[in-house]
């Protein structure tokens, strides 16, 4: 496995409060018809957003990236029958990376408003609203990929 140069961690905390500003962003933008969740990782700030706008019809599309740090070509395994060409609609995920995913939907819902809550530069270009941006060296550690563990004292690693 290819370990990335940086890692940021991403407590619940924090998700919460970064999906609460984008749904806070997204608010005067509205109203949005539905919002489509990219999984997995779009589906818990899709949530949020939904709750935050008040959005009862959520839509999900099934896309396949990537396997622990190593990157594919995406493939979709569940398409958003509900949102037609996006005319309305929000798609929803936590980050856009090299934009292969984000492009992919987009060919599928060109109409749609794309959202993220973190973007790194390659992909920065291909969403239409995100909150933080992050270096593409950057792999973001998100709360579901995690759990708190002891870590040695700094003066207790090497120099």
């Amino acid at each position: 496995m290819r370990m990335a140069a940086h890692y940021f961690t991403v407590t619940w905390d924090q998700l919460h409060r970064d999906a609460k500003a984008l749904a806070w962003r997204l608010h005067a933008r509205g109203p949005w018809t539905g919002i489509v969740a990219i999984t997995r990782g779009g589906l818990i700030p899709a949530a949020i957003i939904a709750r935050e706008l008040e959005c009862r019809l959520i839509e999900s599309i099934c896309v396949v990236t990537y396997e622990d740090e190593r990157r594919g070509t995406p493939v979709v395994t569940k398409p958003p029958a509900a949102a037609g060409d996006g005319a309305g609609w929000l798609i929803v995920d936590d980050l856009v990376d090299t934009g292969a995913t984000a492009q992919l939907v987009r060919g599928l819902l060109p109409k749609a408003h794309f959202a993220t809550i973190y973007a790194k530069p390659a992909g920065k270009p291909v969403v239409d609203t995100f909150i933080t941006e992050v270096s593409q060296d950057t792999w973001i550690l998100f709360p579901w990929d995690t759990e708190p563990q002891f870590v040695p004292p700094l003066a207790r690693g090497p120099a």
